[in-house]
């Protein structure tokens, strides 16, 4: 059987329309419009074309648009995964509808934030009076970079720095800044905490909390602000080096429970180790972080008959 060519045309343009009801597009790009009249034309000389090759041609013209569509969704799920965090949809913040209410509903990976039974931070009280073991810092100038992240300023440092503690190392990755402290003592907040977060060779997190108070001008807080970046999202690499010991206090009392992280995912199984002497930092270096976060504290979790211990 013989079909004419205007069947063909009408073929193509249903295959065209049935697949491009919801055109997809990348951002910066044109959404391709398919040729399908030029191709029509293109019968050969003299005769009408046959049904077989009417199915080939339209056969053809569908794998070649769902071979289109698998390459937009690939590039769109590439663009996805080079996209900050802070700027994909599941995006979080400390206030609003995504604030730490909506944080386990956001997404399913976060759902500790609701369900978790040890969440950090807690206001720290009733601790149990012991003879902890000392921590043993192994810190020394390092290279870093700084990121505002969208959340904090967070500061990225290079392998080597670690402690020791019950036998164990934990490797420095990055610490970070939270307005006002997360931690409460007994009750008290203050102006803001650093915290320190560590690994372990068996991926295990130990979070060192610094609380900070006002005072005297900080030298390594200072040394953070001159080298803030100027965008959000792009690092910072300054060529001087960085010791992550000028972050800790003199003294080196703690209080040590188990937590987890204060941000999404909220995982669990955190041991956190807070300082009990404050560090302090001047007015004027506490309101530089107030104009990017004038507030990026998660609240205070429920204690959930955890055990908290603290030095003597």
């Amino acid at each position: 059987m013989r079909l004419p060519i205007t069947l063909l045309a009408c073929a193509g343009l249903l295959a065209q329309a049935s697949l491009a009801k919801e055109p997809e597009k990348l951002p910066g790009s044109r959404v391709l419009q398919t040729p399908v009249k030029a191709e029509a034309q293109q019968k050969p000389a003299g005769r009408d074309l046959t049904e077989a090759e009417v199915a080939a041609m339209v056969k053809a013209r569908l794998e070649a648009m769902r071979k289109a569509r698998a390459a937009r969704a690939a590039a769109e799920a590439k663009a996805a995964e080079a996209t900050p965090k802070g700027k994909r949809s599941e995006h979080w913040s400390y206030d609003g509808d995504t604030g730490p209410a909506k944080w386990g509903k956001i997404n399913p990976a976060w759902a500790k934030c609701d369900s978790g039974s040890r969440q950090s931070p807690i206001d720290i009280r009733d601790g149990i009076r012991v003879d902890l073991e000392p921590i043993a810092f192994a810190y020394g100038p390092s290279g870093f970079h700084i990121v505002n992240n969208g959340h904090t300023v967070q500061v990225n440092v290079v392998p080597g720095n670690r402690f020791m503690l019950t036998g164990r190392s934990y490797e420095l990755q990055q610490f970070h800044f939270h307005r006002p402290s997360e931690e409460r003592i007994e009750g008290r907040s203050f102006d803001m905490v650093a915290h320190l977060v560590h690994k372990d060779e068996e991926g295990r997190l130990a979070v060192v909390a610094v609380l900070i108070q006002e005072g005297e001008q900080h030298p390594g807080i200072q040394a953070v602000w001159n080298n803030l970046p100027l965008e959000k999202y792009q690092p910072l690499a300054p060529v001087i080096q960085f010791d992550p010991a000028v972050m800790l206090p003199q003294r080196r009392e703690y209080y040590t429970f188990m937590g987890s992280l204060t941000t999404p995912p909220c995982e669990e199984g955190v041991l956190w180790i807070v300082m009990k002497e404050p560090i302090q930092a001047s007015r004027h270096q506490l309101d530089i972080f107030a104009r990017l976060y004038p507030m990026n504290a998660r609240p205070v979790q429920a204690h959930a008959g955890r055990l908290i211990k603290e030095s003597n």
